[in-house]
């Protein structure tokens, strides 16, 4: 049974991801600032803004559940305004939790994901970790950022036999709406147009997203291991580091076949 930490799991994305992982048979201990005591998995109230939360969150599941395999590091905040009107206090709330608490999560966790039968850092991502659109300086800057995270984990990982990854899709969540207002309409209108430029799908709803999510995250927590390299790595490393990340996917996967992965070519 797969021991997995997903954080932000109270709503949207991450509640779907915390389902989907405790119904493919994982014990999931389910972080959030306001969790939900009827939510799936094992709910756990924890400020990711702050260090203390994030080694609270980890030290729970490794307590709870005898060890940790999973990381799902998905839990954001969206606030939509322009740069000279941007508020400070939003920017270091926004970078806290979708750069600084990743970070954190790996840091207090990589131990026990050391320790673990094919550890799995996962970072949920988006579109926005990619290219950018107006307004949301401290969103596009953090997610630039984890991806660059990320990839240093995937490296050092690749010595220490976990696997970690992200997941770069397109969502406009209630948050940015509610954060937004008009600003964040017209932004959301410019940003599909540049997702469909760099050839990127958008997706019709954050209830698709959630699903789609939620199934690309499980499938990677549980049968990742043919997946660590080009397929999800692609250029975002150079050509040596990828074929070293090869390698040691490949002798995991000869270790732990997963069916439902296709194969490295």
């Amino acid at each position: 049974m797969r021991r997995v930490l997903v954080t932000g799991a109270a709503s949207g994305i991450g509640e779907a991801i915390a389902a989907r992982m405790e119904s493919d048979g994982a014990s999931v201990l389910a972080v959030d600032i306001d969790p939900k005591p009827d939510g799936p998995g094992e709910p756990f109230e924890a400020d990711l803004t702050t260090r203390e939360g994030n080694r609270a969150a980890v030290e729970a599941a490794v307590e709870r559940f005898g060890g940790l395999d999973v990381v799902v590091a998905n839990a954001g905040i969206q606030h939509v305004a322009p740069v000279d009107e941007f508020p400070e206090n939003d920017w270091d709330r926004i970078i806290s939790l979708l750069l600084t608490s990743p970070f954190l999560l790996a840091r207090y966790a990589w131990g026990a994901l050391r320790e673990a039968d094919n550890g799995r850092f996962i970072a949920i991502a988006s579109a926005h970790a990619l290219v950018a659109s107006p307004y949301k300086a401290a969103y596009v800057a953090a997610k630039h950022g984890v991806v660059g995270l990320v990839k240093t984990l995937a490296l050092e990982g690749a010595d220490d036999g976990v696997l970690a990854m992200s997941w770069n899709g397109l969502s406009f969540t209630a948050a940015a709406e509610i954060s937004g207002g008009a600003q964040a309409g017209r932004a959301m209108g410019m940003q599909n147009t540049l997702m469909r430029a760099a050839g990127a799908a958008v997706p019709l709803s954050l209830g698709a997203l959630a699903a789609h999510g939620s199934w690309r995250a499980t499938f990677l927590a549980m049968g990742v291991a043919p997946l660590a390299g080009r397929a999800l790595l692609g250029p975002l490393v150079a050509d040596e580091d990828r074929r070293r990340i090869e390698r040691q996917a490949r002798i995991s996967a000869r270790s732990n076949p997963s069916p439902s992965a296709p194969p490295l070519r």
